[in-house]
């Protein structure tokens, strides 16, 4: 018997899990990547629980976390450095939550995928994708699968040639990310290794160690707000609004930052005919839970299992997939998605309310119901 073949469009987290996946449950791959080469696009990443066991499940944990940071918890704090509220993580009976370089993730997908004999194609772009599994390429190439995936990110040019309707909500917040050198003179010894969120007004300041020498910033505010200019953080500004984080702040100037506008997306349906979507393309999210990465990789490790169940048509697969997956995921968008509310509330109201609400336990199940995600899906 022929092993069936699948297509990938997209060289992301997502897409480089589902080629690796499937290739591992005994599919031939080709994975297709509009850019001439594949390449990490943002800074530090958050994997949680369910990212690292969808790592393990590709083989791609060991080298993907090596070095990576694993801190003692997730505070959030009031501009003076006053404590709101403090999840613990990596301890006994805590989920486990590690910080590494984008960039060393992707590289080890990128492994995992070559070792587990998919195909890669750089400057490969997908123009139109059709139920049949039916792929056109830029110049007129086709290439037809037994199975589509399209996880080519938020902005996917893909969406449009299924029909399928989708919602798509771009935020008016968005987040200036840059690393900078990591330095004792920031905090304290034991405040240095914690994953800190601040807030002042609308705007948030979110401090992620990622490696013994580099630290992963992410400055959140409204698209329009005058504390990012191009490239560059209004330095000074941000300081008046985080007076206590002046030395962290210094090591900002001058460093170019990348900004993205957060997106929510829903599709009406994850698949249509013998094409499936998943990652940013499918479920776009804000970043406030730092679980983007996390439901892909977890999603595509999902979808490969179902659709490599012997003797399950590809329809039926694709149906179980997502009966059991997006009620989940979906969960874990709108917890995140409605997080954007607290830019808006004023710092008098906020800051009490996060001390009393960060305590409670359905507080902390939410923030951490996305965690115990797992690729499984029934028959």
């Amino acid at each position: 018997m022929s092993r069936r073949h699948a297509t990938v469009i997209g060289a992301g987290i997502g897409g480089l899990t589902a080629a690796s996946a499937l290739s591992r449950q005994g599919w031939t791959v080709r994975l297709h990547e509009r850019q001439p080469e594949i390449r990490a696009v943002g800074a530090g990443i958050y994997i949680w629980d369910n990212g690292l066991f969808a790592l393990d499940s590709v083989g791609a944990f060991a080298e993907a976390t090596r070095g990576a940071h694993i801190g003692p918890a997730v505070e959030a704090r009031a501009h003076t450095g006053d404590l709101l509220y403090r999840i613990g993580i990596n301890g006994a009976d805590q989920p486990r939550c590690y910080t590494l370089l984008r960039e060393r993730l992707v590289a080890a997908l990128m492994r995992s995928a070559d070792e587990s004999g998919v195909d890669i194609v750089t400057g490969s772009a997908a123009t139109v994708v059709r139920p049949d599994g039916t792929v056109e390429f830029d110049g007129g190439g086709t290439e037809r699968a037994d199975l589509v995936v399209v996880a080519d990110g938020v902005h996917s040019r893909l969406r449009d040639t299924v029909d399928l309707a989708y919602r798509r909500i771009r935020m008016t917040q968005g987040a200036a990310r840059l690393m900078i050198p990591a330095s004792p003179h920031y905090f304290p010894a034991d405040d240095a290794v914690k994953h800190l969120e601040f807030f002042r007004g609308h705007r948030r300041l979110l401090y992620t160690p990622c490696t013994p020498d580099l630290i992963y910033l992410a400055l959140v505010c409204d698209a329009d707000d005058p504390a990012i200019r191009g490239s560059q953080l209004d330095v000074p500004l941000w300081q008046r609004n985080f007076p206590a984080l002046a030395p962290l702040l210094d090591a900002t100037a001058g460093i170019p930052i990348r900004w993205d506008t957060f997106e929510y997306v829903q599709m009406s349906a994850w698949s249509r005919g013998l094409v499936a979507f998943l990652g940013d393309a499918a479920h776009a999210q804000p970043p406030y839970l730092g679980q983007g990465g996390g439901t892909a990789m977890t999603n595509a490790v999902a979808l490969a299992e179902a659709v490599s169940r012997p003797g399950r048509e590809l329809s039926d697969a694709l149906a179980a997939w997502e009966r059991d997956v997006r009620p989940g995921i979906e969960r874990t968008q709108r917890t995140s998605y409605r997080m954007r509310l607290l830019n808006s509330v004023p710092d008098r109201v906020r800051n009490p309310l996060l001390s009393v609400v960060g305590r409670l336990p359905a507080f902390t199940e939410s923030q951490l119901a996305a965690t115990r995600l797992r690729p499984t899906v029934t028959t």
